[in-house]
């Protein structure tokens, strides 16, 4: 009898040690959530797309990567903060900003604030109704029903800075806050005249403005409006919408961009944000895949216009890779 109990305990005992051998080699999930902002702008469907490549690059490793979507660069900020996202995208504008404690976060800085790469230039978009262009540049916003995009949101804020280069408050346009689908349904619908859409090109909701003939075009940047808007903030840089970017837009198309960065939690360890930053850049062709937008994404210009120090993780990667860091992007926690 006794020896029949040992037996049955010595099995029990191996069954457990199976499932523990299969439980640690599978390892458990670790969920990332990737903040990034209306659906029918850029950063929702590149965000979703490295998600995609996250889960299914490192899923054996126990990675479920998402992106959600969100108002933009300034709630992205917070649901960091909050813990409640482990990466976001982020304009370049929005992401100094926050680092430094300016702006709209002044005497709020987020010193943890980590940035992984700049992935693709955010191209502002200025739409107006055909009917209300007078001179076909930025400036013709004045006196317009106007969407500034999502209170709380990147859009909102770089906005309101190139209005600022203008001479231009909230005071001289009628403003709604509507995301990039909704703002083109409202001029289609006749309630409301034009608004902002920066975004990687081609927008979605803008060439959707294009083809289904909502009558409206985009607004050119004039060479003295982006000097003055760059003596604010000098977060921008010129930049040509090639012509055919968009359905009948036969002629290129003059105005700014910033730099998007790919943000992260300081609180995500090194290993961590080391694997997903080399799978990253390593599987390349499926982000182009993902979005033209992407096809800017390059090893060579991860760090071209950073505003604030690395993860320790994509550093960690970047000096494997052979990558110069400026000595600014070096993050604290390595010295």
């Amino acid at each position: 009898m006794k020896k029949i109990q040992l037996l049955l305990i010595a099995s029990l005992m191996l069954v457990l040690a199976a499932c523990g051998s299969e439980n640690t080699a599978s390892g458990e999930k670790q969920f990332i959530t990737i903040a990034t902002a209306s659906t029918g702008g850029t950063y929702y469907p590149i965000g979703v797309g490295l998600g995609n490549l996250w889960s299914q690059e490192l899923g054996d490793e126990g990675i479920n990567a998402s992106g959600q979507s969100s108002a933009g660069s300034v709630e992205n900020i917070d649901l960091m903060k909050q813990g409640e996202a482990d990466f976001s995208i982020l304009q370049g504008l929005i992401a100094d900003q926050a680092y430094k404690g300016e702006g709209s976060f002044e005497g709020n800085a987020y010193t943890d604030l980590r940035s992984v790469a700049m992935i693709w230039p955010n191209v502002e978009h200025f739409v107006l109704k055909n009917s209300e262009i007078k001179t076909g540049s930025i400036a013709d916003i004045e006196g317009q029903t106007f969407s500034v995009g999502p209170q709380a949101s990147g859009t909102e804020q770089s906005t309101l800075v190139m209005m600022e280069g203008l001479g231009l408050t909230k005071e001289n346009i009628t403003p709604e806050y509507l995301g990039y689908d909704d703002t083109i349904s409202a001029m289609r619908d006749g309630r409301l005249n034009g608004g902002s859409l920066p975004a990687g090109i081609p927008v979605a909701a803008i060439t959707d403005m294009y083809a289904s003939n909502v009558g409206a075009s985009i607004l050119e940047v004039t060479d003295e409006q982006f000097e003055k808007i760059t003596a604010i903030s000098n977060a921008w840089y010129q930049f040509n919408i090639p012509a055919e970017t968009y359905p009948n837009q036969t002629e290129e198309i003059k105005t700014i961009a910033q730099p998007n960065i790919l943000a992260a939690s300081i609180d995500l360890d090194e290993e961590t944000v080391y694997k997903l930053t080399k799978t990253m850049f390593e599987n390349l062709d499926f982000m182009y895949g993902v979005h033209n937008s992407a096809k800017a994404m390059t090893l060579e210009t991860a760090l071209d216009g950073v505003p604030m120090p690395l993860h320790i993780g994509a550093y960690k990667y970047f000096k494997e890779a052979g990558i110069e860091v400026p000595d600014e992007l070096i993050p604290p926690e390595a010295q």
